[in-house]
């Protein structure tokens, strides 16, 4: 779900900063707004010592051990709104510090601005300490300076300043918690306070393979979002970077016969074979073809959009055989 994250705060900070900036600024900020909204996952890094723990043993073990270890700590100590708010201005204290640094303006400024990013980033750690062991604060302290260094990286290469990159770190850090109210455990919203606003996840169909399909529609939704809102900022439309074998995706409708029924526990063959699909967009001279308006094979974007589209026609084919096949 992590590039579904991304593709939200992408979507959602490009859209709204290109009303008031350039394309090419609205892009840039969007960018930074989707590595941000990637960053709470770093919390997954701890998952690594679960495979440690078990060694080389079968590829069932394994993912359970990595998953196991994974819930001591996702989706809750970096997955929090209060937290997300705190580590954003973290983050514009570090950059305001660096840019009055390189300005040459009173150094003051500079030093207080990283005193407090500094006391942000030790306080957030102590309350995780507090609140989850070492174990806790190990993790927010990892995910806070992964924000650090996406922002000390925008502000070197981009021109957004610290209030631009405290709302693109908002975007990111805020928008990340929701994606994932519909696969595992529900994030602690309002860490550390000891209250839950939801204790499921939200459920959307009584069938759990119906319900992995719609999970995964919605995945392709945001990044089919994320690439109408890229080519309306850069001039270019849809059918003009959909290559005609995007059809070859049909094929994978054989799969709701031939492979077991995926569910959220149980999706691992699921999801690495329908992604597996879209291997045909970067594959141009697998057949020769044009695209729908003639866009031009080598370009990336056509690549990626017809190979999105295959995902996408080869998840509508199976979820179309799976509800007709037992009838059949």
């Amino acid at each position: 779900m992590m590039v579904g994250h991304a593709m939200v705060a992408f979507a959602i900070a490009t859209a709204v900063a290109g009303r008031r900036w350039s394309s090419e600024r609205a892009l840039a900020f969007g960018v930074v707004a989707g590595a941000f909204a990637a960053v709470p996952d770093v919390d997954m890094l701890y998952a690594v010592v679960g495979l440690a723990q078990v060694g080389l043993a079968g590829v069932w073990t394994m993912t359970d051990a990595f998953w196991d270890s994974s819930h001591l700590v996702h989706r809750a100590v970096t997955h929090s709104l209060v937290v997300g708010v705190v580590a954003a201005a973290a983050v514009a204290a570090s950059v305001a510090g660096r840019e009055s640094a390189d300005a040459e303006t009173p150094r003051s400024l500079a030093r207080w601005s990283r005193l407090l990013a500094a006391a942000l980033v030790a306080g957030l750690t102590a309350v995780a300490v507090a609140e989850s062991g070492l174990l806790g604060g190990g993790v927010m302290l990892a995910f806070l300076l992964a924000g650090l260094a996406v922002g000390a990286v925008a502000a070197r290469r981009t021109d957004l300043g610290p209030r631009e990159l405290l709302a693109a770190a908002l975007v990111g850090l805020l928008s990340h918690p929701f994606g994932d109210l519909f696969t595992g455990s529900p994030p602690r919203f309002l860490y550390p306070l000891d209250l839950r606003l939801l204790t499921e996840r939200v459920v959307l169909l009584g069938d759990p393979t119906l319900n992995l399909l719609a999970v995964f529609g919605i995945e392709l939704a945001t990044i089919w979002l994320a690439g109408y809102v890229y080519l309306r900022a850069t001039d270019r439309r849809v059918l003009s970077h959909v290559d005609t074998r995007a059809a070859f995706g049909a094929a994978y409708a054989l799969a709701a016969v031939t492979m077991p029924a995926p569910t959220l526990d149980v999706s691992y063959h699921f999801v690495f074979s329908i992604l597996a699909v879209g291997a045909v967009g970067f594959a141009p001279n697998l057949l020769r073809s044009r695209s729908v308006l003639s866009a031009e094979h080598h370009e990336a974007v056509t690549w990626a959009l017809t190979g999105l589209t295959a995902v996408s026609v080869a998840a509508l084919t199976y979820t179309l055989v799976y509800l007709t096949y037992p009838f059949a």
